[in-house]
């Protein structure tokens, strides 16, 4: 009888533990499936009047982190193409001593681009946050997305679903260890399904104010 008990507990956890799995992961395949036809190469994409940069990481000395430099470099070039006129960095900026837009536009500025073509978004805590305000507080209507090949699927799929006709161009400037790029794709099967939560059940505000459309 204990064997029996013990074997249905198991089959039990199985089945649960599958369906959890397929759940998880179900909304990541969606958004895969649904911005594969809207990511481009650099060349190839075309043009949009704004580049939406989406914050990561800083160094300690508060500069922009390797990941937020790739999306940054991306964005310049895209700039230097003709292929956007404006750069807009979005990013968290809840503390003093933490400004991922600000040190995207000082990346930007060292490397040439004027000052009147960045635009900041100091309110860009999440993607959802990011692409809400782009369109609500910006005026934001068609856009190229700059970020990583693993958060793309996310931030193509969130900005579309607030009117921002957006297309992507993946930041691929530099080399990741292996071992970071397997946590940020581990975390993003859950950063994913949290985003469908957002846009379907949820739907929280972010943060707003008064409009600032880009000149």
């Amino acid at each position: 009888m204990l064997k029996k008990i013990f074997k249905f507990l198991w089959q039990a956890a199985l089945m649960v533990g599958m369906a959890f799995a397929v759940g998880l992961s179900m909304p990541r395949l969606i958004m895969g499936l649904y911005a594969s036809p809207r990511i481009f190469s650099l060349d190839d994409v075309p043009a949009a009047r704004v580049a939406i940069v989406f914050g990561a990481g800083l160094l300690r000395d508060g500069s922009a982190g390797p990941a937020l430099s790739d999306r940054m470099q991306t964005a310049i070039n895209l700039y230097r193409a003709g292929k956007v006129q404006k750069i807009l960095v979005s990013g968290d900026n809840r503390f003093i001593e933490y400004n991922e837009p600000e040190a995207g536009r000082q990346y930007a500025l060292e490397r040439g681009v004027p000052d009147e073509d960045i635009v900041l978004d100091y309110a860009g805590r999440r993607t959802y946050d990011t692409c809400y305000r782009a369109r609500h507080i910006f005026g934001v209507e068609e856009a190229i997305l700059v970020t990583q090949d693993f958060h793309m699927p996310r931030a193509l799929t969130l900005c579309n679903w607030f009117e921002v006709d957006s297309l992507g161009v993946e930041a691929d400037n530099r080399y990741f260890l292996k071992r970071s790029r397997a946590w940020w794709h581990f975390r993003e099967t859950f950063a994913v399904f949290q985003a469908m939560w957002d846009v379907l059940i949820a739907k929280p505000l972010p943060v707003l104010g008064k409009r600032e459309p880009i000149p």
